[in-house]
């Protein structure tokens, strides 16, 4: 009984701390930093200065897109003729390149054979001769004045990759999948946010973050998180990821959740991958706080959480029929409101309607879940490229 009891309030205290407890413990750590730093944004280059940049775009098939993106590059604000735009459209099969053609300002780099995002990446990198390359993708639509904020954030010569904010456009029509997306992602911006002022964001996502072009690495094809390991090696060479919310990309979440579940199954697998590839950033002798800040915001969620997360329903239950009182039928009840919740969310989800009571732990606990989904593809598909079906949006 008191070994069941320990491993109950040990798996309590895991879920209970990636999901609420590392953000509280981090607000805590920057307010105290602030006492003896305060945070300083560094100033834009002088007129004239701004260095040459490269806005790097992966785009499988995506023709219906192309002209829209397009608009969006002409629209940001950089020196004239310092802003190269290039397109990696390996494999496509349809009239993105057609489409690209009309547009003598954009390079495209094209080969028949799909090999997935990495692969482009690795590909594209050594035709990039500017200091500094920013990703985005074709689906996605970038602010104004992204580039510059981006490259004001490299002034500091610490900072080796710049991670820009990801905003889920979420209209009042979208289902659970867009907004529990665009309610997670709002949080998560927070942390990210956080983390960056403490010592350096866990990571960027592929829908903005820019890098010091000399400091890229090929990747392995097989990487699903080429975004995530490519800024995390950045960190091991002793730079750190600036967090940059006055850039920021926007777009539509999934178009349910039968598509979100193609994107957290990769995350997921690719996340598991992580774990082991940049397994050395979790030696704190080396690393210092990087290592406690990559274990509690990006490992917990990959690995530990989700097994504590539904080992808590039979354990609850054991303890609460063995021994009874007000603690373990509280958190009994709880844990069965949350999931009826969940349910009705699900159920939400089917029929159209969309209530935040219920979208909310709907999409928690699919997002936990798909966590088995990834260890699943892995060991199904342990050899490969990164090529994976897109998620259509909203």
């Amino acid at each position: 009984m008191k070994a069941v009891m320990i491993i109950f309030w040990v798996c309590m205290a895991i879920v209970v701390y990636t999901y609420v407890g590392y953000g509280f413990v981090l607000y805590l750590m920057i307010r105290i930093k602030r006492i003896f730093k305060k945070p300083i944004k560094p100033e834009p280059p002088k007129e004239g200065e701004w260095p040459e940049a490269t806005l790097l775009i992966c785009a499988y098939n995506e023709e219906d897109v192309i002209d829209e993106k397009i608009a969006n590059c002409r629209a940001l604000q950089y020196p004239e003729g310092k802003l190269k735009v290039v397109f990696v459209t390996d494999g496509s099969n349809d009239h993105t390149n057609e489409r690209l053609a009309k547009y003598p300002e954009v390079e495209v780099l094209f080969r028949p054979e799909r090999m997935g995002k990495t692969a482009a990446l690795n590909r594209a990198i050594p035709f990039i001769k500017t200091p500094i390359v920013i990703f985005t993708d074709a689906n996605t639509n970038l602010n104004p004045q992204a580039i510059k904020e981006i490259v004001t954030c490299f002034q500091d010569k610490k900072v080796g990759c710049v991670a820009g904010e990801k905003r889920i456009e979420v209209r009042t029509s979208d289902g659970v999948a867009a907004g529990g997306e665009g309610a997670y992602w709002k949080y998560e911006s927070t942390l990210k946010k956080w983390d960056s002022e403490l010592c350096s964001t866990m990571g960027a996502a592929g829908e903005l973050f820019a890098v010091r072009t000399s400091l890229f690495e090929p990747m392995d094809l097989n990487m699903l998180l080429d975004d995530f390991i490519m800024s995390m090696r950045i960190v091991q060479k002793g730079y750190k990821i600036a967090y940059c919310k006055e850039a920021y990309a926007c777009e539509t979440g999934s178009a349910g959740l039968v598509e979100e579940k193609k994107r957290k199954v990769r995350i997921a697998a690719g996340g598991l991958q992580s774990i082991w590839q940049l397994k050395g950033l979790l030696n704190p002798f080396k690393y210092g706080i990087i290592s406690f800040q990559l274990l509690s915001h990006r490992f917990l969620r990959w690995s530990i959480t989700p097994f504590c997360l539904i080992a808590l329903i039979p354990l609850n239950l054991w303890l609460m029929l063995e021994r009874g009182g007000p603690v373990y039928i509280t958190l009994w009840a709880l844990q069965c409101v949350f999931y009826i919740l969940a349910l009705i969310g699900y159920q939400d989800e089917q029929s159209g309607r969309k209530r935040t009571l219920t979208f909310i732990p709907c999409y928690f606990l699919f997002m936990n879940l798909n966590v088995f989904g990834g260890i699943k593809y892995l060991i199904k598909k342990k050899k490969g490229t990164g090529a994976w079906e897109k998620a259509k949006r909203a």
